[in-house]
């Protein structure tokens, strides 16, 4: 036994695409989406402790990012609206997820690391401020990866929807500062240019962002 299987599964998702059964121009694998996420995530803890005053537990932050989609590889990438589709489907789909990912410890991590990888591909969306912010650079990526794809003439509405549902999750979280100056200082540069769909785009994006307001 050793980490091994742990390594190769790093090829495992790369070869996972991101909202398999639409077509897209770019493809992205679970493996990009984990880079792209802890960039983010990395981006917008900087904000958080140079505009926010917070500070950042960022080994947390780094491990929960990097590793938040880790357990896609037993799985695969399901759609969205399949995964949440009802209660009792997310909470079977939680289940074998995390059945298959003790089993892989138990049996692929070394005795004494395995405390350590339970914890790290464990749910890091959590109540935590790291965990609030990789609940918002997950759906941060989502968002970018619609906006490509909408740029780009991609005429699939499903597209449109993850913008939206993308762009909704994030603002419950702006109490956050670092969402704050995104939404005033990164967002708007998205409409700049023209190309199909940036109409509508800015209507969903105006609409969401006055709610509760």
């Amino acid at each position: 036994m050793g980490l091994n299987a742990y390594i190769q599964g790093f090829n495992s998702l790369e070869s996972i695409d991101r909202a398999p059964g639409y077509f897209k121009y770019h493809h992205h694998s679970v493996a990009d989406h984990c880079f792209r996420t802890a960039e983010l995530a990395q981006m917008m803890g900087d904000i958080e402790e140079v505009k926010g005053g917070q500070k950042i537990d960022w080994k947390a932050l780094y491990e929960k990012s990097l590793n938040h989609d880790y357990t896609e590889r037993f799985i695969g990438d399901i759609k969205t609206p399949v995964k949440y589709a009802t209660p009792e489907l997310r909470k079977m789909i939680g289940d074998v997820e995390e059945t298959m990912t003790n089993k892989f410890i138990k049996d692929e991590i070394p005795a004494e690391f395995q405390e350590i990888y339970t914890k790290r591909l464990s749910e890091g969306k959590d109540d935590t401020l790291e965990g609030k912010i990789l609940s918002i650079c997950d759906k941060l990526d989502l968002l970018y990866e619609a906006y490509g794809e909408i740029e780009l003439g991609n005429p699939n509405p499903v597209f449109m929807q993850m913008f939206k549902e993308s762009l909704e999750t994030i603002k419950k979280f702006d109490d956050l500062v670092c969402v704050q100056y995104f939404i005033k200082h990164i967002l708007p540069d998205l409409f700049k240019g023209d190309f199909a769909g940036k109409d509508k785009m800015q209507r969903i994006a105006f609409s969401i962002l006055l709610m509760g307001e």
